[in-house]
């Protein structure tokens, strides 16, 4: 699933097209047509993220309100705590330094191979080999401070 799309990602790549054809007269050739493209695709997913969590949010509000103190079944629970999961992920990712979360993002996040993110960034590959390395240590490292001032 694209950057955590779900479901929605076929609408993400859809709208990742209409707007790089818009924009196809500011492609310089910098970097590969492929790079430009999924960098417009990782702006549409991070929108609908920030739209989901907006949504996510007054939704979880308006059940508070509506509820009371009943009880949330184990699913919503369950739900909550993923998204809790995935909320101290993006703290943790916005912390990290602009290169080490390039690297994170088109490892991990796009599932790009080695050579594909060596394309992507432009870096040579022992670069994106060391920088993955301690990219993924920091990122480890913040999360479990966030874990241990949380728990």
């Amino acid at each position: 699933m694209l950057l955590g799309a779900g479901s929605d990602a076929e609408d993400v790549i859809q709208e990742a097209f209409v707007k790089g054809y818009r924009s196809l007269s500011r492609y310089r050739g910098a970097s590969s047509f492929r790079s430009w493209l999924l960098a417009i695709v990782a702006n549409e997913t991070r929108n609908l993220h920030r739209s989901r969590s907006r949504r996510d949010g007054l939704a979880l509000r308006m059940a508070a309100v509506s509820s009371g103190s009943a009880q949330v079944a184990d699913g919503g629970v369950d739900a909550v705590l993923a998204g809790e999961r995935r909320a101290a992920l993006v703290r943790a990712l916005r912390l990290l330094p602009v290169r080490d979360r390039e690297v994170i993002v088109c490892r991990f996040f796009l599932d790009l191979s080695e050579d594909e993110t060596v394309a992507m960034l432009g870096w040579p590959r022992g670069t994106v080999k060391s920088r993955t390395s301690r990219a993924l240590a920091k990122l480890r490292d913040l999360l479990d401070r966030e874990e241990v001032r949380s728990g």
